[in-house]
């Protein structure tokens, strides 16, 4: 199945279904939100699988991708994950960073109270704090017991989205340094319009992986297409690894962390931090500057045929806060 939530005037906006082609939606009649789906999925989700069946079948209304809100506006908890090794092991490198301990993930838990929309403006306080984004792909779990095993964890594995998560590089370092976690670094992440059921995926999603490209692009030019599948721990692991001493609520949102690949030189980068490290270990300088106001970042996964699947994340950074 294929979800988006369209505003309402409420939190959480009002649930509908996409057409297998993202072309079509109608509102979802079984329940009124992704949230409230979330805290009971076995008890709607068979009458929204006949609901999307018919709507594969024909009629709904043109689904208009820029007028979605995020999946889930709003959720209990965020929690974003750093999966990809070759990412971890080039800020190590050149920034001097300790290694991660071997075994752990690294993860923190950041802003959930607010999701963007995948074609809203993103307004921030100021250029000088490093404005960056990092293409990311994520899950929406439902409930997940304490002490979950990997294999456990995977089968409350309820949605997959694509996720940009806004960084502001500048204050990152500080805050780091007080060994509590980031807060003013980490602002609103924003979330592609369509949040899909596994099985959407086909063959593309295995080990509990993406097994897709992610393209980025900065103002127009191509940034990066790095892979989904080298992920160091899948989505059960890290799911596994938070569940580890507590119970995660249903609704969670897990993020993998920045797409990277090992071959970055040649398959670019997901965000502006990697493609600065490799430039001073090639150059000796960082050259490409971090965002400004009026600046547009758009990322985007498809299907090895193109077909579309998350929908598009197209923002633009925008000037923000008191006047």
């Amino acid at each position: 199945m294929r979800f988006t939530t369209l505003a309402d005037g409420s939190s959480d906006g009002r649930l509908h279904l996409v057409s297998r082609d993202n072309s079509r939606c109608i509102p979802a009649a079984a329940v009124s939100s992704l949230r409230l789906l979330m805290e009971d999925w076995d008890s709607f989700a068979p009458a929204l699988e006949a609901e999307y069946a018919a709507l594969n079948d024909g009629g709904g209304a043109p689904f208009q991708p820029a007028e979605a809100l995020a999946p889930l506006p709003r959720a209990w908890q965020w929690l974003d994950g750093s999966a990809y090794d070759s990412h971890g092991a080039l800020m190590q490198k050149v920034f001097g960073a300790d290694p991660n301990p071997e075994g752990r993930p690294l993860m923190y838990q950041g802003m959930s109270h607010c999701f963007l929309g995948g074609a809203q403006d993103v307004p921030l306080p100021s250029e000088d704090d490093g404005i960056d984004f990092e293409g990311e792909f994520g899950v929406i779990c439902d409930s997940v017991p304490m002490g979950s095993t990997p294999a456990e964890a995977a089968a409350r594995i309820r949605l997959l989205v694509q996720i940009n998560d806004w960084s502001l590089r500048a204050i990152a370092p500080v805050e780091m340094k007080t060994g509590f976690g980031w807060v003013q670094a980490k602002p609103a992440c924003a979330v592609a319009p369509v949040a899909l059921t596994p099985d959407e995926l086909g063959e593309a999603w295995r080990d509990s992986r993406i097994d897709l490209p992610l393209q980025v692009d900065l103002n127009g030019n191509r940034f990066g297409l790095a892979e989904g599948y080298p992920m160091s721990y899948g989505f059960d692991q890290l799911i596994a690894h938070a569940a580890q001493s507590r119970d995660l609520v249903a609704g969670t949102v897990l993020g993998s962390g920045t797409v990277s690949n090992e071959t970055y030189r040649e398959v670019g980068s997901t965000c502006i931090a990697e493609r600065r490290a490799i430039e001073l270990l090639d150059e000796g300088k960082q050259s490409t500057p971090y965002m400004h106001f009026g600046d547009r970042v758009f990322m985007e996964c498809r299907s090895r045929d193109q077909s579309p699947l998350f929908g598009a994340i197209d923002q633009q950074v925008v000037k923000g806060g008191r006047a």
